[in-house]
């Protein structure tokens, strides 16, 4: 059976016709099924087509075998807006928003600005996505709505958004991309957030300038989920898990250094271009949790003596660069020294290799290192030259939903991740600081 969906004009453009939806069978228990799909050209229109959804019959029941009805019910635990500068990144967030129907069903709301130059005007798309969590349960529901909006329409997202939140629901905004941090519409949209999420490990060139940026948003008012962190669970888990064997646990506080190994693809502008978000966030977990303080930023490693650089032999492997230097000091124990060491490798860019840690205590030593793969997590420690532990952790990476939902679930402040923040920010260092700052003098 298909329900005729014949839109009217909207209100400020010309006659659209939603697309003809089956209501017959629902989906298999956790596959979300698309119930309604309409168009709009207006934020009023826009209104117009989510009332429309609940106030049909069609909409409101499914019948999923002789003489058993199921009541699609419409459920919203939050609003989840979506700001993406792409369309590509649009579809690709609302893929991913689709798979976690029934585990946190929201109004979400999905805007990709474009074409800022030109002419204002407004398309969306209108969606209804139900999904049976177990064979014997009711439908539950949720709406999304995907704009896309060029001109002034496109420049003044939130004037979009403020409109269509379902009011008393807390709002989590989400940057899939670059976020605009600093410009009048990201501020206006973060104020009328309750959460923010980002995944720092995409952003464009080093990422230290959002990092920055990010860490000054950072309020107890505002929570603040990044993938890039959220990712590194596994790689944290396993460091703890080094110290809670006694005999190695007296070494925590007498850290001397930390080297984390990075994935770059080489060439002149590497260091520029490559993400350096992960491996930070590595050292700042440690630094806050250790009640370390950054005494010197990330700087670039000064260059090798003897003349000036060298050029690179024709069909020569390409540089990694070189690398990244910091100090971290305590009020209890000895001063840390900070390595982000870059290595040219067919991984993603910024990718954490491997984390090193070097204790020294009493005369004694302690080297730990981890590594890690798709689904296992690797740890070695040698005491005095001796290994001491070899152990093996079996944990996945987890998926892009997977963080979404981890995130939107996440509830009040998350003071780990609040910490690391900060103490990221302070690695990163003020803009006059960044890696470039800091080399030799010639």
């Amino acid at each position: 059976m298909a329900a005729d969906l014949s839109n009217e004009a909207a209100p400020d453009g010309p006659p659209t016709t939603d697309a003809v939806v089956p209501f017959g069978v629902a989906g298999a228990p956790g596959e979300p099924t698309l119930r309604w799909a309409g168009h709009a050209t207006s934020v009023a229109g826009i209104e117009q087509e989510l009332g429309r959804i609940w106030s049909l019959p069609q909409a409101l029941a499914a019948r999923g075998g002789a003489g058993e009805r199921l009541v699609a019910a419409r459920t919203s635990v939050l609003n989840l807006v979506v700001v993406a500068r792409s369309p590509e990144l649009g579809e690709w967030a609302a893929s991913t928003i689709a798979i976690g129907t029934g585990r946190h069903p929201s109004r979400t709301l999905i805007v990709v600005p474009t074409d800022p130059d030109g002419p204002a005007w407004l398309r969306a798309d209108v969606r209804a996505y139900c999904m049976v969590p177990r064979p014997d349960a009711p439908e539950t529901c949720a709406e999304q709505v995907y704009v896309t909006a060029g001109g002034d329409a496109g420049r003044h997202v939130e004037a979009i958004v403020a409109p269509l939140l379902v009011h008393d629901l807390p709002v989590t905004v989400w940057w899939p991309g670059d976020p605009p941090f600093g410009t009048a519409p990201a501020e206006a949209l973060v104020g009328l957030a309750d959460r923010v999420v980002v995944d720092g490990s995409r952003w464009t060139g080093d990422g230290l300038d959002r990092l920055r940026a990010l860490a000054a948003l950072a309020r107890p008012s505002l929570p603040i989920s990044d993938f890039a962190l959220m990712r590194q669970a596994r790689w944290r888990e396993a460091v703890a898990a080094i110290f809670d064997h006694d005999a190695f646990l007296p070494y925590l506080r007498s850290l001397r250094r930390v080297a984390v190994t990075y994935a770059t693809h080489g060439g002149p502008h590497a260091e520029a271009a490559t993400n350096l978000v992960k491996p930070i966030y590595h050292v700042a977990w440690l630094a806050s949790r250790l009640e370390l303080r950054v005494t010197k930023p990330l700087a670039r490693a000064g260059r090798a003596t003897g003349g000036g650089r060298a050029r690179p032999l024709p069909g020569a492997a390409p540089e990694p660069g070189r690398g990244l230097r910091a100090l971290l000091a305590s009020d209890r124990g000895p001063d840390v020294e900070v390595v982000v060491h870059p290595v040219v490798s067919g991984m993603p860019g910024g990718t954490t290799l491997r984390v090193e840690l070097l204790a020294e205590r009493r005369g004694s030593e302690l080297r730990a290192e981890v590594t890690a793969e798709a689904d296992t997590v690797h740890v070695r420690v040698w005491q005095d030259g001796v290994e001491a532990l070899g152990r093996v952790f079996h944990a996945a990476r987890r998926t892009d939903a997977d963080l979404l939902a981890e995130a939107i679930e996440a509830g009040g402040r998350d003071l780990v991740a609040e910490g690391t923040l900060a103490a990221a920010a302070a690695l990163a260092g003020p803009p006059s600081a960044a890696p470039d700052a800091g080399e030799e003098a010639a």
